[in-house]
């Protein structure tokens, strides 16, 4: 295999423990800049695995996570293996369907395999003649001021292993961040939502997707939802989101047929009636999990990356994305001092935590967004109109999902600016109806109406129309 001439001679070595996606392309990162990297995952390589365990759910890759990858090189290649989409299409009950843009024209998101990422990763990191990867290592123990780290291999036996700095992208249940909470001043929360997620597939239609490819689907249902993601093998990822109370009640093939008749009737026939009824036994629905702690290092020795310092449910599609930012902006701050690690662990944590602490709770509010939000007629209003500001004002009015997808504005940054931004518009927009109502009631004082020639009944049919609204 050719291998890439690396920067600098250095040996330092970095351990990342973890070999998922962020591990995979901080892996890449570190072997990059010259660094001695091993990385060690507790499974088996899922390159040659004949079962891929964990999660399948579909990612959403945006400007964060490409920027991450563009900086190793790899952006191209992954766009390419993606299906774009350009809007979420929304399924009423009635089997209607109609689209709101992301963004503006060319902004989409991408569609990708979260395992065939992975492998590319990790091929990737392996092109790297600096970069070792150890599969069915599982870390025992580390030591945060030695840097001494025992694992336990495949067939029981134990090795050892020094590092000159541990990073931990080993996911929401880290086994590096164990270490960090029996420490004073370490801050740590978990939460668990309520619902659960569960994914169903739709097959091609005659060689070709069952559903238009180029749209994120939802059918919002208020209290839960359904999305499906098209894949490169013409195939829909369906994840069905849902509170666990409501999963349990539905317990046979012909309750989940009656369920999805009342809920999301035009996927039945896309998605098969008798593959409904069976896939949707075939795994329980699983947990989501939304993790933030605080600080993200330990000395110059250890730093936590991805969910292992900021898990997030999936409502906003970026978890991936944020965690690949992290290995950017690691990096941005290892060029910014030097590779001194004593000042760069601590900028990182000052830096990281309020953008990821700030993305942990956008992604909780864009749940309620997308199963709720999107059947109301306000809130489409309002995306119209932050959009045609947007238009009109392009540095100035910038919708909040277009900072957090097509940007690398601050995450924490861009909840700010969308709360002032929110302020103005609404009350332009009170200011705006108090005029008109003025400006009305002027015009009817001046010029009254001959009430003999109005259509009372037809009138109020009118106003009934707006109820609604």
């Amino acid at each position: 295999m050719d291998t890439k001439e690396t920067k600098s001679d250095k040996k330092k070595v970095v351990a990342v423990v973890g070999g998922g996606l962020v591990g995979a392309l901080n892996a890449c990162f570190f072997a990059k800049r010259g660094f001695e990297v091993h990385v060690f995952e507790s499974r088996e390589d899922i390159r040659t695995a004949k079962v891929v365990k964990g999660r399948s759910i579909n990612l959403a890759l945006s400007h964060r996570g490409r920027s991450a990858l563009k900086h190793v090189g790899m952006e191209e290649k992954i766009v390419s293996q993606g299906i774009p989409m350009h809007a979420r299409m929304i399924h009423t009950p009635d089997g209607k369907q109609s689209p709101i843009p992301y963004g503006k024209k060319g902004q989409y998101i991408l569609s990708v395999d979260r395992a065939n990422l992975n492998k590319q990763l990790l091929t990737e990191a392996e092109t790297y003649a600096n970069a070792k990867l150890n599969f069915d290592h599982k870390l025992q123990d580390w030591n945060a001021e030695t840097g001494t780290m025992t694992f336990v291999r495949g067939d029981g036996s134990r090795e050892h292993v020094l590092a000159d700095l541990i990073v931990g992208c080993d996911g929401a249940f880290s086994a590096i961040r164990k270490q960090f909470m029996r420490r004073s001043r370490f801050n740590y929360s978990q939460t668990y939502i309520p619902h659960g997620y569960m994914e169903l597939t739709m097959p091609p239609r005659d060689g070709d997707f069952a559903m238009k490819p180029g749209y994120l689907h939802i059918w919002p249902r208020n209290t839960f939802m359904m999305i499906a993601l098209p894949n490169l093998d013409q195939t829909f990822t369906c994840t069905l989101f849902m509170p666990f109370d409501e999963f349990d009640k539905i317990t046979t093939g012909d309750q989940v047929l009656d369920f999805f008749e009342q809920y999301f009737a035009d996927a039945i026939p896309l998605i098969g009636v008798e593959e409904l009824k069976s896939d949707f036994f075939r795994l329980p629905a699983q947990a989501m999990v939304s993790v933030k702690c605080s600080p993200y290092h330990i000395g110059d020795k250890c730093v936590l990356m991805g969910d292992a310092a900021h898990a997030v449910v999936p409502f906003y599609g970026q978890g991936m994305n944020a965690g690949f930012e992290d290995c950017i902006v690691f990096d941005e701050i290892m060029s910014q001092f030097n590779e001194d690690l004593s000042a760069v662990l601590p900028e990182y944590t000052r830096v990281r935590v309020p953008d990821d602490h700030a993305i942990a709770d956008l992604a909780m509010y864009n749940y309620i967004e997308m199963r709720a939000h999107v059947n109301s007629k306000w809130f489409l209003f309002r995306k119209y109109v932050d959009n045609f500001l947007h238009l009109l004002m392009p540095r100035t009015i910038i919708p909040l999902y277009t900072m957090v997808t097509f940007t690398r504005t601050r995450y924490h940054q861009a909840v700010e600016r969308w709360h002032w931004q929110d302020k103005v518009i609404n009350r332009g927009l009170f200011l705006c109806g108090t005029g008109a109502v003025l400006g009305g009631s002027y015009l009817l004082f001046k010029n009254p109406p001959n009430i003999d020639k109005i259509d009372i009944e037809k009138l109020w049919n009118r106003l009934l129309s707006f109820r609604n609204f």
